[in-house]
């Protein structure tokens, strides 16, 4: 998934990020080892963007982008596993399992990987998505080694406690009451989406039903560990003040060594068709209504080749509704018509499955949601009739060069770049085409999709109807030991 902070709503649901606790001990230091003589033809290794791509002998695949304006790297190390990998009876076993693996292992302590990082100046995290769950560092570079020695460490020696993990089930469980059941908008997300998809896995939260937190047990993560965590169903991304050389040595040093697994890719879960609109009403408390409509669009992974040129078309055209002051709904919805006190739209291409072109907002008061519902199709509507205009356009195309420029200075999103890319099955080549492809992206080609893709037997409607705060019964909040920044 690449993040991009103007339609950060639409990354809510499908990212959780846990927080380590990080406790400085000054202790604690790095050793470095000598330089190791496993070399690989690293001139043979680089793209034209300079990422270094290197395979070892048991499957795990080395990602490495030299960065060298700063005396700092990030380490990321992926797995192809996430939220829509789960089915029913085990929702939310990938998160918890994540939770789980800053839980100690054969050679550390709970929570002594997080100590040792932050002794050395550093900081780490992990996070959860759909098709991903990620465990990354950012230090500085002569520090680097260590992260790589314990992450290795933790891909194949954890250490599940039944007592730890019945602490952090109740840390999960307040985390979905906090961020799902007691937000409301959170949790109309959470319901369209159910709505949306009859049988595609991103109908699950990725934190998991309540029900199935409820009934996890410690060997249903056993069991996803086992099965899923091997170094060649992982990806290690390594972009900063490196040398690949060295990177590769390292890998090899701490990750060569690991078996690997049989990997079992899971059944295909594809949509069926939509036959209609769906349409659904949440009643819960809240203070104001909120709409969310979601026209069902194809991904980057999935798309015919010939047809591979509606993805860069559909996310323009999310730039023309969405895109800054100046675009579409935030123009004529939120400042002139005053229909809306918020409206927005968002479209991400970089997922396993089927995903959702999505529309949000909030009317102003005095107006209804179905006013709003109204607005926002005839926003459509009037695209699939006239195509943007040259400076639209031009103003889309400016944005999106302007955001690689800038997203070029973190060290950490080029990272995240390459690793989305590749743990979803794009490929982190596909990275050197984006901004190429959506320069050549045409009027008439936005115009198009709009057309082919946003229509009624694609759309799921979500409408929350807030009712009457009852301050009387909320809840007090507690959490059964462990961690709460998750």
């Amino acid at each position: 998934m690449i993040i991009k902070s103007p339609r950060t709503l639409f990354v809510l649901g499908s990212l959780l990020v846990s927080l380590s606790a990080c406790q400085s001990n000054p202790q604690m230091g790095v050793e470095k080892s000598p330089k190791s003589s496993v070399k690989v033809d690293v001139e043979n290794s680089v793209s034209e963007s300079g990422v270094y791509s290197f395979m070892l002998d048991n499957g795990m695949k080395v990602l490495v982008k030299p960065d060298h304006r700063s005396p700092v790297a990030v380490s990321q190390v992926w797995y192809k596993v996430g939220g829509s990998y789960e089915y029913a009876g085990v929702t939310g076993v990938s998160h918890a399992l994540e939770h789980m693996m800053f839980k100690g292992t054969k050679n550390l302590k709970p929570g002594e990987f997080s100590e040792i990082i932050a002794a050395n100046g550093g900081s780490e995290n992990a996070f959860t998505g759909k098709d991903y769950t990620a465990y990354f560092q950012r230090i500085s570079s002569d520090r680097l080694e260590l992260c790589l020695e314990h992450e290795a460490d933790r891909m194949r020696n954890l250490q599940l406690s039944d007592d730890e993990f019945k602490k952090e089930i109740e840390v999960i469980k307040e985390e979905r009451r906090t961020r799902t059941d007691d937000n409301p908008s959170s949790l109309t997300y959470e319901r369209f989406n159910a709505a949306a998809f009859i049988n595609s896995s991103y109908q699950q939260p990725i934190i998991g039903w309540m029900n199935d937190l409820d009934n996890m047990q410690l060997s249903d993560l056993n069991k996803w560990y086992q099965t899923w965590y091997a170094p060649n169903n992982a990806t290690l991304v390594v972009a900063g003040d490196v040398d690949p050389q060295q990177i590769y040595s390292w890998a090899k040093k701490y990750f060569g060594a690991l078996k690997p697994s049989t990997i079992v890719p899971p059944k295909p879960r594809h949509e069926v068709a939509q036959m209609g609109e769906r349409r659904i009403t949440v009643k819960v408390p809240a203070k104001v209504p909120y709409l969310l409509m979601g026209y069902k669009v194809p991904v980057l992974k999935n798309i015919k080749p010939e047809n591979e040129n509606d993805i860069y078309a559909l996310e323009v055209l999310a730039g023309v509704l969405d895109g800054g002051n100046s675009s579409r709904l935030s123009q004529q919805l939120v400042r002139e018509s005053e229909i809306a006190a918020s409206a927005g739209a968002g479209y991400d291409p970089y997922a396993r499955q089927q995903t959702l072109f999505l529309f949000d907002g909030s009317p102003r008061d005095g107006h209804s949601v179905s006013e709003l519902e109204k607005a926002i199709k005839k926003q459509i509507i009037q695209i699939q009739k006239t195509p943007p205009s040259k400076p639209e356009m031009e103003r889309v195309k400016a944005q999106v060069m302007a955001s690689s420029v800038y997203e070029k200075d973190s060290v950490f999103y080029q990272a995240m770049q390459l690793g989305t890319l590749e743990t979803v099955g794009v490929g982190w080549q596909k990275k050197d085409d984006y901004l190429k492809k959506v320069q050549q992206v045409t009027a008439e080609q936005v115009q198009g999709v709009a057309k082919k893709y946003l229509i009624e037997n694609n759309l799921t409607v979500a409408v929350l109807d807030p009712q009457p705060m009852d301050t009387q019964q909320s809840r007090k909040r507690h959490a059964a030991g462990g961690r709460r920044g998750h």
